[in-house]
């Protein structure tokens, strides 16, 4: 789990200064047009998507900008049609990797995946391959300057939360999905701010990689998170705090 975890602040840190803004507002837009297509436009019912708009506001997304994504998804305005589609596969040293894509044209999207795959030391496989190693649930990572164990424990397992974990220099809060919304409330209610909330992939276990493996592993992340369909990355990777810092420096 550490892996996923430590990729996720890392990537929170660089889409802080991140200058592909607009690529992120992309992916969030997408999000939450197929949020509203696949459960409807209103957040009370919907928690995919007040998941989703929670995670656009979080990156300063205007609020006419939400509105029209959720109109385009729940078919209130005309728009483009994604389909999600979820790829497995390996990367370098044997690592599970799971990608998943929101897309209007699945064969650019096969195409694109199999040759970032290929040309990075992985391959693409079939589906199921590698997808009974991960399980899906909310995750919450929070600095450790930003709250003490105790004080988080009993937030975290009071909203509803599974568990609390020490993953170096930060904490993750684990989550069944369905309390993922109630969780992440409860934290901020509490004056903490999160470095990251999400629905994740995380696997059941790790593979720890070093030196120049874990280079070519990340290399190849980084790849598959810069292409334009692709939502979301997990990995079973797991790598040293300060080896991942330099690699994605």
């Amino acid at each position: 789990m550490s892996g996923h975890s430590k990729w996720a602040t890392i990537k929170h840190k660089k889409a802080a200064t991140d200058a592909k803004r607009g690529k992120v507002f992309t992916r969030l837009i997408r999000e939450i047009q197929v949020a509203a297509r696949e459960g409807g436009p209103d957040q009370d019912s919907n928690p995919r998507l007040r998941t989703a708009v929670a995670a656009a506001k979080a990156q300063s997304m205007p609020g006419d900008n939400i509105k029209r994504a959720i109109m385009r998804g729940s078919g209130q305005l005309e728009g483009e049609t994604y389909s999600e589609i979820t790829f497995e596969g390996y990367a370098p040293a044997g690592v599970a990797v799971l990608v998943e894509t929101v897309t209007d044209n699945r064969n650019r999207t096969v195409a694109e995946l199999r040759h970032i795959f290929s040309k990075n030391g992985g391959n693409l496989g079939e589906n199921g391959c590698v997808s009974w190693i991960f399980h899906t649930q909310s995750l919450i990572v929070v600095p450790k300057e930003a709250a003490s164990e105790d004080e988080l424990l009993d937030i975290a397992l009071l909203s509803g939360a599974d568990d609390l974990r020490d993953d170096g220099d930060h904490w993750s809060i684990h989550s069944e999905p369905n309390v993922h919304s109630d969780v992440l409330s409860a934290v901020t209610d509490a004056g903490i701010e999160p470095l990251t909330a999400e629905i994740a992939r995380v696997p059941e276990n790790t593979v720890r990689v070093q030196g120049k493996q874990a280079g070519s592993v990340i290399r190849m992340i980084e790849k598959l998170e810069d292409q334009d369909d692709v939502q979301n990355v997990f990995a079973n990777f797991d790598i040293d705090d300060k080896e991942l810092e330099a690699l994605s420096a």
